[in-house]
């Protein structure tokens, strides 16, 4: 991985490409974010860069934290992030990356956290259909219906989709395309929509595809 970066999701706009259409943007606020530690090989078994995005002040975050960015000497921050870059042994400690690293036109893969829905029925979790509203059906049609045969197996099968906790999962889309880097706002306008809610925390990196 060469390229990855985390960000916060400001939300949906439209711009206008070269031919006039409008084209569905999500604008996402990357950087800059602050190497305050590296996993070594001969230490940890692989490379990798501890990074951190989002200051904070110093009473939100414990001591074993406060020490690390007091020895990074860096600002504290809300998260902390692993990220193997292909070159991470040239990343030294204090160095700032920001969404100049990204080009217009990249296809990257962005992660977030989705909304939560709390505990929701089957029509709005699984796309289920409503049941008959004639024919004795009822008086609650939007229930799961039958959930097993009543002679044989005379049991619930498994991993049948029933009402639940709906959303608030880790959730991944590929190949979104970079439209524009706004380097001076340290800003992506990233084509189509991201998971999560409007100032959620996403990770946008390089597609695997």
């Amino acid at each position: 991985m060469k390229k990855a970066i985390l960000g916060k999701k400001v939300g949906m706009t439209q711009v206008f490409d070269e031919n006039d259409a409008a084209v569905p943007v999500t604008v996402v606020l990357c950087g800059p974010m602050t190497v305050v530690d590296k996993r070594t090989v001969d230490r940890n078994g692989y490379s990798a860069v501890v990074c951190a995005y989002d200051e904070v002040k110093e009473s939100k975050l414990n001591n074993p934290k406060l020490g690390l960015f007091k020895k990074a000497s860096a600002a504290p921050a809300r998260y902390l992030r692993e990220f193997r870059y292909e070159d991470a042994d040239s990343y030294e400690v204090g160095r700032v990356i920001d969404c100049s690293m990204f080009s217009d036109g990249d296809m990257v893969d962005v992660s977030g956290v989705t909304k939560g829905r709390g505990f929701t029925g089957v029509i709005k979790r699984w796309n289920h259909h409503r049941l008959k509203m004639t024919h004795g059906t009822g008086p609650v049609h939007r229930e799961v219906g039958s959930t097993g045969a009543n002679s044989n197996p005379s049991r619930r099968i498994k991993n049948l989709k029933m009402a639940g906790q709906y959303g608030h999962e880790r959730v991944t889309i590929q190949n979104l395309k970079v439209v524009k880097v706004d380097k001076a706002r340290g800003v992506l306008l990233i084509r189509g929509a991201v998971p999560g809610p409007k100032g959620g925390l996403v990770t946008v990196r390089e597609t695997v595809k």
